[in-house]
């Protein structure tokens, strides 16, 4: 009896430790994969756009930033806080690399955004919004019929832009900017909230083979025997 009491109490502590656990405020997989999702889509949106500039250095970097928030929603919803930690760290140097964007677009700390840069100067391409921003009329206009040079490309002009291609980029960052903050502290959050019911578990004697509420009980082995009243 005493050992089924215990083993009772040890289950009732069990679950009201796990019901006041930080992990339990912790939101279904399903919405932990509406988080990754929307941040993959923000990512290959950038990737789209810059694949069509040919921007090679965003074009890897972003490519990187999709394999490790696959990764990040995996630890997630699997429980493998290193997997997480791995995301976390990514997410800041996601962070550092668009504070360089914006200043390679901004023209800050010595960056040009009219610089080969971001194409490891193998091309002289530049954003895709340079000529396709909103409003922006693109006109082609050939060479002088007297002029030949070895290279058969018109001069392009591009009038009536509503927003300059550099702000459009620098927008794209700054939400990049963003997303991975809350991303950041979201996965510090779920890291947290794991170890703590890791070490909440072990408390208990979720891994120990001998638990806290243990008892030993040991077998008796009582003879009964007859008792005679003398009169």
């Amino acid at each position: 009896m005493r050992s089924h009491a215990a083993d009772l109490l040890c289950h009732r502590k069990k679950k009201v430790l796990f019901a006041a656990s930080p992990l339990a405020q912790i939101k279904s997989a399903r919405e932990a994969k509406v988080r990754h999702r929307c941040i993959c889509v923000l990512a290959l949106e950038r990737q789209v756009f810059d694949f069509l500039g040919y921007q090679w250095a965003p074009i890897l970097a972003n490519f990187f930033h999709i394999i490790l928030v696959i990764l990040g929603l995996f630890g997630t919803i699997q429980y493998r806080p290193r997997y997480i930690v791995v995301y976390t760290v990514w997410a800041a140097l996601w962070v550092a690399w668009n504070v360089f964007i914006i200043c390679f677009y901004l023209d800050v700390g010595g960056l040009s955004k009219d610089s080969n840069l971001l194409t490891f100067n193998i091309s002289a391409h530049h954003s895709w919004w340079s000529e396709h921003g909103p409003g922006c009329v693109r006109r082609e206009m050939p060479q002088a019929p007297g002029i030949r040079t070895t290279e058969s490309h018109s001069y392009i002009t591009v009038m009536g832009c509503l927003m300059d291609y550099q702000y459009i980029e620098v927008v794209h960052s700054g939400t990049q900017i963003l997303v991975a903050l809350l991303g950041f502290v979201y996965a510090c959050y779920v890291v947290s909230a794991i170890t703590e019911e890791e070490d909440s578990f072990d408390f208990i004697g979720g891994f120990d083979p001998f638990p806290l509420y243990h008892v030993n009980e040991k077998p008796s082995h009582l003879l009964l025997k007859p008792m005679y009243l003398s009169t």
